[in-house]
């Protein structure tokens, strides 16, 4: 007989996970518990969730609670009698009378190896903060916030260049067969559960719109870090005469090759946040006598122009910088 597995999950980030456990003949999806259907984007049209889209596609039964500690919920749970629940990225805090529903547990599968970033950003504040390795880990959860034991892992490597969107896409495809694997092992009894050495742990809180603004003392590739690690949302901003702009590039590898303005100002010294061209370039000082080589620029109200194009659009002269 199949094990019952109720999926609690919302954002795309679940959907691969979802959709590999349809496939496998071994598991039954009972149901399909999401985050209600709400206005999203700038129409602020109200639409469904990843989550929910696949499981119509699948002829998956769907349930929407407003609140899952509510009565009605804990009643769906108790009649739908599944042996586990699978719960990735759903959004809300699950209490501890839905947790002791299924023999199993509650499977969670979340975007860091544990105890590292615990929290709601773990792919984004990985990048942010330079990690060169990242992965996957799947528990039980418990009352806590990423608390409860551990069971599989999966590791992989951050390229060099890779933004947090990339990421995402890449451990949500890597997470459906991991959590298959946790499900075997935990019905066959050859998967165990191992407590967190909470000493160990580090936090992801949610990512604010203030942390996109650039801090020009940090280093070049602190700033390339951020870049990387705040895509899709909030983006890493500056401000140019007054209006913020979005920008993009990369640690330049040889600061000294572009270091001065196509004027006489060549005999200034750069201060954190000066605007430098040269070379057929365009690039910032940062952090610890670093340069940021600029390559996109989009100022508020405006397209994305190339870096280029923003110098001979500004005019650029002897002072001007990002920041101010």
């Amino acid at each position: 007989m199949p094990l019952r597995i109720i999926f609690c999950g919302t954002p795309e980030f679940a959907v691969p996970s979802l959709r590999h456990l349809l496939t496998q003949s071994e598991f039954q999806i009972a149901g399909v518990v999401t985050q209600p259907d709400r206005p999203r984007g700038r129409g602020h049209a109200t639409s469904s969730s990843p989550v929910k889209e696949a499981a119509v596609a699948a002829r998956v039964s769907v349930y929407q609670p407003e609140k899952i500690k509510s009565d009605e919920a804990f009643e769906y749970f108790n009649r739908t009698a599944p042996d586990a629940v699978v719960i990735i990225a759903y959004g809300q805090i699950i209490p501890q009378r839905l947790i002791e529903v299924p023999r199993l547990g509650w499977i969670n599968l979340h975007g860091s190896l544990l105890p590292k970033y615990r929290g709601a950003a773990p792919i984004h504040r990985a990048i942010i903060n330079g990690e060169t390795r990242t992965g996957l880990t799947t528990m039980r959860i418990d009352a806590g916030l990423d608390t409860g034991p551990t069971l599989l892992k999966f590791e992989t490597e951050i390229g060099p260049d890779e933004n947090a969107l990339q990421l995402y896409a890449r451990l949500s495809e890597a997470g459906a067969p991991l959590v298959v694997d946790t499900l075997r092992g935990l019905d066959s009894g050859t998967v165990f559960a191992a407590p967190q050495d909470n000493s160990q742990a580090s936090f992801a809180p949610p990512l604010k719109k203030e942390e996109g603004r650039i801090d020009w003392s940090l280093r070049a590739q602190q700033i390339y870090n951020r870049i990387r690690g705040l895509q899709p949302w909030p983006g890493a901003f500056t401000s140019f005469r007054g209006k913020n702009c979005l920008i993009w590039g990369r640690p330049l590898s040889k600061p000294s090759m572009v270091a001065t303005f196509t004027d006489s100002s060549a005999a200034a010294k750069p201060g954190m946040g000066d605007i430098l061209t040269g070379g057929g370039s365009v690039s910032v000082a940062s952090g610890e006598g670093t340069k940021f080589q600029l390559e996109f620029v989009q100022l508020e109200g405006r397209k994305r122009i190339t870096a280029l194009e923003f110098a001979n659009g500004a005019r650029l002269t002897r002072g001007d910088r990002f920041g101010s």
